[in-house]
């Protein structure tokens, strides 16, 4: 339980109007009676604190290249048997957050843990990934399908968020992790949930059971969702719509497309590129609301502009300038600008594995199991609604599309 927790006598996952800000974009864990050893003082920082930070940073780099092996070689392990579909989809959140939470095991029996906590970058990691992914973010392409796709992506955003929130607040949750369960589900998983993480400032422990929920959710929907559309008898571009609407991985929503066939799986990229493409407002707007209505103390005065600016997450915009470098650069260089952005995407994907292994390096089981089964049941029921309203949606924007 965290030290505000223990304060105002409620759980993790409870709403709580006393749970002040902090200054990290995504709050450290204060479980410990200790200080935090990630924020040593100086006098602290002698020649053990740095032996121990490159011992972890070896963990955590090992970890990494660990993931990424399995991730480029398990497909090919399972090929020709009856999981050959499951390896081929299982992505590399899966085994950075597994074997980071294997590591976490390793180091507290060791007694290593705070010792190399240091080590774990977080935060560091998910920014610099974030806005790498930027430039993935091809804005021509967007605006080639920008009708249906646009529109799409603005209406199941806002509705499939307002109803994870509302949902949410009736389960009781705290207001950080709705924020978190809301943009994961209506945006792009993961990385909206990093982003949001970011924007209000949640636990890192929420950060770790959001991720989980999108995993475990999106993994099933790479098989479900393209045999729904068969048996639905929906026309290619609208299955592809409804599933770049609804799976909450680029990946996944790649290997989804690819069963649902090549003319769904071109308007399932389309719409999920639009989709994480409002990353950024999504991100705005929660920096705003929390600056301006849940953290707000009353009778205090109203926040200004420059509060705004000091909560804002500044890596957005650095996500935001990386979708506009790159959709410039791919215009100019044209077919050769291609293999420069595989080498951003390449180190985007690097970078995102350091931060998965790190939160599962960091994250204390106990806050995770008392957050208990309503941040489950909430995911799970944003999911059908998610489900139903993109379906609705594809169908009518998606109906007499020609690729």
């Amino acid at each position: 339980m965290t030290a505000d927790a223990t304060r105002t006598g409620t759980q993790p996952g409870t709403a709580s109007a006393d749970d002040p800000p902090t200054e990290d974009v995504v709050e450290r864990d204060t479980s410990s009676s200790t200080a935090d050893p990630a924020e040593p003082t100086s006098a602290a920082r002698d020649g053990a604190f740095w032996a121990w930070t490159a011992l972890g940073l070896l963990i955590v780099v090992g970890l990494a290249a660990l993931t990424r092996y399995l991730e480029q070689n398990v497909p090919a392990w399972a090929e020709g048997t009856a999981v050959e579909d499951i390896g081929a989809a299982i992505e590399y959140p899966v085994y950075a957050i597994l074997l980071g939470l294997l590591g976490n095991v390793a180091v507290t029996l060791l007694g290593w843990r705070d010792r190399i906590a240091a080590a774990f970058r977080t935060e560091f990691f998910i920014k610099t990934g974030l806005v790498l992914l930027g430039a993935s973010i091809n804005l021509a392409v967007i605006a080639s399908a920008a009708g249906p796709a646009i529109a799409q992506a603005i209406l199941l955003i806002s509705g499939v968020f307002l109803f994870t929130w509302w949902l949410a607040g009736r389960f009781g949750l705290d207001d950080k992790l709705r924020a978190l369960l809301a943009s994961a589900v209506s945006i792009c998983g993961v990385s909206a949930a990093i982003a949001a993480a970011g924007a209000v400032r949640a636990r890192r422990e929420q950060l770790a059971y959001t991720a989980s929920l999108v995993i475990v959710f999106a993994l099933p929907s790479i098989f479900i969702l393209p045999w729904l559309a068969d048996v639905f008898g929906l026309s290619d571009a609208v299955a592809g719509a409804w599933i770049g609407g609804n799976i909450d991985t680029t990946a996944a929503v790649t290997a989804a497309g690819a069963l649902a066939g090549e003319e769904a799986l071109q308007i399932a990229s389309i719409v999920k590129v639009t989709q994480n493409a409002l990353m950024g407002v999504v991100a705005v707007a929660l920096t705003a609301y929390f600056t301006l209505r849940v953290e707000r103390r009353p009778g205090a005065a109203r926040p200004g502009l420059g509060e705004l600016w000091t909560r804002f997450p500044k890596f957005v915009l650095g996500f935001i300038a990386a979708s506009v470098i790159a959709t410039w650069y791919l215009d100019a260089a044209g077919a050769d600008g291609k293999a420069t952005i595989a080498i951003v995407n390449d180190l985007r994907v690097w970078f995102l594995i350091l931060a998965f292994v790190s939160i599962g390096l960091e994250v204390r089981v106990a806050s995770l199991r008392e957050a208990g089964w309503r941040p489950v049941a909430v995911f799970a029921s944003a999911t059908v609604f998610n489900l139903a309203l993109a379906l609705a949606l594809a169908s009518l924007l998606f109906r007499n599309f020609s690729a």
